[in-house]
């Protein structure tokens, strides 16, 4: 176990003064941006003058007008790139793409992400005969964990390797604190929550919080700030799209966020002096810094999911039935 760190209260980030950053005329890579939050981020993004490249596995109409709007004779631009973001080498070739398209890269969100759907999902064993789940039982992972946890890891540590190794020959230049790069990764109020019903995740959503904060020094050391938001509960497909899900809400009790405001506390982290390591909740018409030690947690409008006690009942129905969990022998 890691020991706490000499002089650590409470939240991480640096304290050095944050020089004034703008994202016009940057360029961005944006995981997940066919749709959702990222999808929204990216739309921002544009409108403040700086380029993206979305790396989907598809569009959505409204992401698919987006880059329409934004064309090649336009600036700024936006690409499309298809991503799966479980493959390494597709998120090695976005920083390809994106250095050729833009020239360098400025601003990385690896934003796609998965609400734990039944096809991976902790009560949906993998090689279950009739089973729900499209986890290969002799993979040794969890398509949950490659697109919440693994892939904002991976594609953190190419983005630090990008900024800080600038092609051959050309005109950019190294990140450091006077050439400030920027990280922003999506966590979620599971990052300090539990729920039976969504236990990877939760796992992944506390894993993120603590990968954000352990990077909190970069920022005063090589000038690349990784942050976090950790949205409540928004109206996004990963809820509307999912009624397993849309069950866990009371909608004359529960209020939803939406995807432009966390867009908004996106655009905070990367231009405003929050400094590294931080992450920033989101709820509806509320946003706050979420302290490492001692935090209240999330409250109020925006966070709330009344029904979600009542769905566990769901969950101990699984169990109870018989061969719960039990693999085909053959496989």
């Amino acid at each position: 176990m890691a020991a706490q760190q000499p002089g650590l209260q409470k939240d991480q980030s640096t304290t050095t003064a944050a020089q004034p950053y703008s994202v016009k005329g940057k360029s961005a890579i944006v995981t997940g941006a066919g749709s959702g939050i990222n999808f929204s981020f990216a739309a921002l993004l544009l409108s403040k003058g700086c380029n993206v490249l979305i790396a989907d596995l598809s569009l959505r109409p409204e992401a698919q007008a987006l880059v329409d709007a934004h064309s090649s004779t336009s600036k700024p631009r936006a690409v499309f790139l298809k991503t799966d973001v479980t493959s390494w080498p597709n998120l090695t070739r976005m920083f390809t793409v994106g250095a050729s398209e833009f020239g360098s890269i400025d601003i990385v969100c690896p934003g796609a992400g998965i609400y734990d759907p039944h096809w991976s999902n902790f009560w949906h064993p993998p090689g279950v005969p009739g089973g729900k789940s499209r986890d290969s039982p002799e993979g040794g992972r969890y398509a949950s964990l490659d697109i919440n946890v693994t892939h904002p890891i991976r594609c953190t540590q190419l983005a630090i390797a990008h900024f800080l190794n600038p092609p051959p020959g050309s005109n950019v230049q190294k990140a450091s604190p006077q050439n400030p790069k920027r990280v922003v990764i999506i966590s979620s109020i599971a990052g300090q929550n539990a729920n039976l019903n969504t236990p990877i995740y939760v796992a992944g959503k506390h894993a993120m919080n603590g990968f954000i904060r352990s990077l909190a020094q970069l920022e005063d050391k090589i000038g690349v700030r990784v942050n976090g938001v950790a949205p409540g509960v928004i109206k996004t497909p990963l809820w509307t799209e999912h009624p397993e899900k849309m069950t866990f809400l009371d909608e004359g009790r529960d209020q939803w966020a939406t995807a432009e405001e966390v867009a908004e506390a996106m655009l905070r982290c990367v231009e405003e002096g929050v400094g590294g390591g931080v992450v920033l909740e989101v709820g509806k018409s509320q946003t706050r810094r979420v302290e490492a030690l001692n935090d209240p947690g999330p409250s109020g409008a925006g966070h709330t999911v009344s029904n979600l006690q009542e769905q566990y009942n769901e969950v101990y129905g699984w169990l109870g039935q018989e061969g719960w969990g039990v693999a085909n022998p053959k496989l």
